[in-house]
């Protein structure tokens, strides 16, 4: 059920009679007229654009449409007013049965109130955290997995077919830094004393994989030339890499459909049959690039590559696919990998990747579009940097990492369900401030214990109804008089639970979890707003003398803690039952 959908169909209907009676002309384009939620909330509940979009097609006056519409839409039971505003614009005030009707809806539908079919079943791919399998995920890290989540999350509510993949980038040099990184292990495990040189990574999280690789191997590999051992621990390292990233992920919530590997894209012709397509197309060629802008890197000379015409879908330069000495640059088994996922059948693509690849976005945008004609689109969202302090002083270090604050240390200070809820409280265009003392404060201005104690409040009056020999359970609330919610701030709140269904498409739409957050925090701020308003005004309060009033308040109460906990589960937050 969206009410705002509903409303709307009412005013498409009513300007179909319009058109019929030649108030206004047949056949007007009605895309554009939308219904949604006021400015300012004194103006109605909800407010239509229709006759400032249909004036000029029309060759009308805005309020001449406007007063016509206006009528119709009042003759409807739902509608208690509808008023034209300014140069034509209509607030609609609904009746209060319907916003007593919405806690009805939410009783009987439960967390699957606010499912949409709106995706239809498109097939949707979400590639995200694809760190480099290197070392444990860091907080940053932790930032992107958590969105990409929630995204698909939301997008599997929203009614399409999500698969999440994480792209595992073991085709790089870096593989190669990770396995002499090792090796320094391997080689301390038999008792060595070693030197770990400028490059290789320091962090104690290999000290057990050098210990396991010792397990394995014995002594098989100590002080044999490098070309013996690398390709051998290259592959034993990114496993354990690999085991240690599930782990953090399973941590926080996380498992992936499927893990792609770049490295298997090497020797197998798939690199090759992608650029071949794109050849096909006219759009593979040899030539040389201008010299970039500024002041010129020492290293830099003029020499003929195999590019990818880009600029032909957007991209501001052509980009290199191969190297004059005939081997892959990184782009060419990006674009190899994309092909992989068209081929899979996808319908739309998006790609989870940090701010530091805001240079990528334009090339792999460019890439898709060339590979499918533009008939599947990609969205990269980029994630921001994470500031993780502790009252109000940055941690800027891991024991275990060395250099970098990890996942799991987040996880230890404040628990999956605040990690979560906290990467989600901003865009993820916008840097955030983690501050692990702030965030497990009891307060309204930390949003994860306000939208938790709102879900915990809900469960105590639950509990206390029980205790008071009131029967609260769903089946019994379904038929609760709900015509005794009859005070503006019930129906207020009941309003703010019927905006739930708009909320998620529009969240879909713009793949931005973030709405959900915000909204939570809204409605929770609701419902705490009418607890406190029942300390003065008694009737307002949810346990009630009368067993039949007490139903009634009981149900919009728990239709809060459904829609919460619906959101929450988008966020892959646990809600609480009780606060301790």
């Amino acid at each position: 059920m969206n009410l705002f959908a509903d409303i709307r169909a009412l005013t498409l209907d009513a300007l179909a009679d319009l058109a019929r009676d030649g108030t206004i002309p047949e056949g007007l384009e009605t895309g554009n007229v939308t219904v949604e939620p006021p400015r300012d909330p004194a103006h109605g509940d909800m407010a239509t654009n229709a006759a400032m979009v249909l004036a000029k097609p029309a060759g009308l006056k805005p309020r001449d449409i406007a007063e016509a519409l206006a009528a119709h839409l009042s003759a409807d039971p739902r509608i208690a007013e509808a008023e034209v505003a300014g140069p034509g614009f209509i607030n609609i005030r609904l009746a209060p049965r319907v916003w007593q009707d919405v806690v009805g809806k939410v009783l009987v539908a439960g967390t699957g109130f606010g499912r949409s079919g709106m995706g239809q079943g498109q097939r949707v791919n979400v590639e995200y955290v694809s760190a480099n399998p290197t070392g444990p995920l860091h907080v940053g890290h932790t930032r992107g997995a958590v969105f990409g989540d929630a995204l698909a999350a939301l997008l599997e509510y929203s009614g399409h077919d999500v698969t999440r993949e994480y792209y595992i980038n073991d085709g790089g040099g870096q593989i190669d830094t990770l396995a002499r990184s090792v090796y320094l292990r391997y080689l301390e495990a038999h008792g060595q004393e070693v030197a770990f040189p400028e490059g290789v990574y320091p962090g104690d999280y290999l000290v057990p994989v050098g210990e396991a690789l010792k397990a394995e191997y014995g002594d098989a590999w100590v002080d044999r030339p490098e070309e013996e051992w690398l390709p051998a621990i290259r592959a034993f390292a990114t496993e354990a890499m690999m085991d240690l990233v599930r782990t953090d992920l399973a941590r926080l919530g996380v498992k992936m459909d499927v893990f792609s590997s770049e490295k298997a894209l090497y020797g197998t012709g798939r690199i090759e049959a992608a650029i071949e397509e794109l050849r096909g197309k006219d759009l593979i060629y040899r030539g040389t690039l201008e010299p970039p802008k500024g002041k010129l890197p020492e290293d830099w000379e003029a020499r003929e590559q195999t590019l990818f015409r880009s600029t032909a879908y957007g991209d501001d330069v052509d980009r290199p696919i191969q190297k004059s000495d005939g081997s892959w640059t990184y782009f060419a088994p990006d674009i190899a990998y994309h092909h992989d996922k068209v081929g899979r059948g996808f319908d739309a693509l998006i790609n989870v990747f940090g701010a530091d690849h805001g240079g990528y976005v334009k090339r792999m945008k460019a890439a898709v579009a060339a590979l499918t004609d533009g008939t599947v689109p990609l969205d990269i969202k980029l994630i921001q940097i994470v500031r993780l302090l502790r009252d109000g002083q940055e941690l800027k270090m891991s024991k275990r990492a060395g250099t970098f604050v990890t996942l799991s240390d987040v996880i230890d200070m404040v628990g999956p369900d605040v990690t979560r809820f906290v990467m989600l409280t901003r865009k993820n265009d916008a840097p955030l401030d983690f501050d692990v003392s702030k965030v497990l404060e009891q307060s309204k201005d930390n949003p994860v214990f306000y939208v938790q104690y709102a879900h915990a409040r809900v469960m105590s009056v639950l509990r206390k109804a029980a205790e008071a020999g009131i029967d609260a359970s769903d089946e019994s609330l379904r038929t609760a008089d709900l015509g005794k919610l009859d005070h503006e701030a019930e129906q207020a709140l009941a309003a703010k639970v019927a905006e739930w269904p708009r909320l998620v498409e529009i969240a879909a739409r713009t793949h931005e979890p973030h709405r959900v957050a915000f909204y939570l925090y809204e409605l929770a701020s609701g419902l705490h707003a009418l607890w406190n308003r029942g300390h003065e005004d008694t009737t307002l309060r949810f346990l009630q003398d009368d067993p039949d009033t007490s139903r009634a308040k009981i149900a919009l109460a728990r239709a809060v803690s459904i829609v919460i906990a619906a959101g929450l589960g988008i966020l892959g937050v646990e809600p609480a039952n009780e606060m301790r």
